[in-house]
C-alpha cells in the first residue's frame, strides 16, 4: 500500500455503459464513477460524471433524482453542476451502483 492510500476508502469505481432511470423513462448514457467510505458521518459517498448527452440536459437543469444503472448494479443518486464539456456530476449516498472491490459493506 502507498502512503497515499487508505484501506477502505477509495473502489476501483466504474467506468463505462449505464442507464438513468427516471419517471419519464431510460436514458443510456456512458460514466466515470468513484466512491469512499466517509468515517465522519459512517457514509459511504459515490460521485462521478456522465459524459456529455444531449438526452441528459433537461434532466440535469432540473437538479433530478435518479437511479443509476449498470451491469453490476443501481443506486438512486442526483445529477448537478455541468461542467465544461457537457459532463453532469452525479453522487448519491449508500450502496453504489457498481460492485466495490475493496471489501467494504457500503451501507
Amino acid at each position: 500500500m502507498s502512503e497515499h492510500e487508505h484501506p477502505g476508502h477509495a473502489d476501483g469505481g466504474y467506468d463505462g455503459p449505464a442507464h438513468l432511470v427516471t419517471e419519464g423513462g431510460d436514458v443510456p448514457v456512458q460514466v466515470t464513477v468513484r466512491g469512499l467510505f466517509q468515517p465522519i458521518d459512517g457514509h459511504y459517498h459515490w460521485h462521478g460524471r456522465i459524459a456529455h448527452d444531449e438526452r441528459v440536459d433537461p434532466l440535469g437543469q432540473a437538479g433530478a433524482t435518479v437511479v443509476l444503472r449498470t451491469p453490476g448494479g443501481e443506486a438512486e443518486g442526483r445529477l448537478s453542476d455541468v461542467d465544461p464539456w457537457g459532463r453532469y456530476r452525479i453522487a448519491g449516498v449508500g450502496r453504489p451502483p457498481y460492485p466495490c472491490t475493496d471489501g467494504d459493506d457500503p451501507r
